[in-house]
């Protein structure tokens, strides 16, 4: 356990340089910052939920940089068809040939801006890419680039003309992460640094990461332990939200499980431990919760929300 001990140290000295990165651009927003460098060092998607204006796009475009990882945001639309994602054949009428011009979805790093403004079928096409990590353009099958990791945002509050995701499709998502506004002294900070500044798209953001550091990352996560005592205790509340009641139609799947296992490794490693705590998972549990659970319509009635029945299972449920 040393070796991995010595590994993580070296390894989350690279992560606070590449915080420091980020921080050229992006003033507060840590928790967004961390829960996003989860599914990348992990190799899982994130679903973002927040309003308009909170430096979503800004985050992830000058996250890819600091990981020298190629970056695509494709602006979902009710327009949108899966070919504008995925790519499409193309004739060409010199050669009287066909050839493939690949679309966005092509990257490391995809930003799927307003997922939930596309149709179902733009949504089943990214989502199916997500699954398989390929690609079917006419008969040809394109394996994706690794890592291949989906951002979605979505907003909470203009919902006249969206389609929503099906909670099966959200399970697809490591986390759903509630962006929320800055501090005042945050956004204080904020206006300096873009009134200082002459060109802000110019400000020189270095590579701290590459695919191999990320890839060494990700095996060092897998091997971060975890105490059985700390596993029965995801298990008890995963279970928990399976006990149908007044506020809980459908509860969390195994996926659910799996991903709080994850979440909470890579959670201690960027705190710089070989081990998880009690701490780790309940950092998580609510991003990790929030999309897998179906509430009844008396839950909704009463304004009930799923981190208030997560509060309530947590309540309930003993610390090992």
């Amino acid at each position: 356990m040393e070796n991995l001990k010595e590994q993580i140290e070296i390894e989350r000295e690279n992560i606070i340089s590449l915080k420091k990165e980020i921080e050229k651009k992006i003033i507060g927003q840590e928790d967004m910052v961390r829960k996003i460098l989860i599914g990348i060092l992990t190799g899982n998607h994130i679903l973002l939920e927040g309003l308009p204006g909170l430096a979503k796009s800004l985050t992830v475009n000058t996250l890819a940089q600091t990981l020298g990882l190629k970056f695509a945001r494709i602006q979902f639309t009710p327009d949108l068809l899966p070919s504008d994602i995925i790519g499409t054949e193309i004739y060409n009428e010199k050669t009287g040939d066909f050839y493939t011009k690949k679309g966005p979805i092509f990257a490391n790093i995809v930003l799927a801006d307003e997922i939930n403004r596309a149709p179902a079928k733009v949504q089943s096409a990214l989502l199916e890419a997500m699954q398989e990590k390929q690609i079917t353009i006419a008969s040809e099958t394109f394996k994706l680039d690794r890592p291949f990791i989906v951002l979605a945002t979505q907003n909470p509050i203009e919902q006249d003309g969206t389609y929503p995701l099906p909670e099966a499709q959200q399970d697809r998502f490591l986390m759903k992460v509630k962006i929320e506004y800055p501090t005042k002294a945050e956004e204080k900070d904020m206006l300096k640094l873009l009134t200082s500044v002459s060109d802000f798209d110019s400000i020189q953001i270095n590579e701290i990461l590459n695919k191999d550091k990320i890839e060494k990352i990700k095996q060092i996560i897998r091997e971060i332990h975890i105490d059985e005592k700390l596993m029965d205790y995801i298990l008890d509340i995963v279970f928990k939200t399976r006990e149908t009641n007044n506020y809980i139609a459908c509860g969390a799947s195994p996926r659910a499980s799996i991903a709080l296992v994850v979440s909470a490794k890579a959670n201690a490693f960027l705190e710089g431990r070989d081990y998880v705590i009690p701490q780790d998972i309940k950092r998580v549990i609510f991003d990790v919760l929030r999309h897998r659970m179906i509430l009844t319509y008396e839950a909704e009635a009463e304004g009930k929300k799923a981190e208030d029945i997560i509060t309530d299972i947590l309540e309930i449920v003993e610390l090992p």
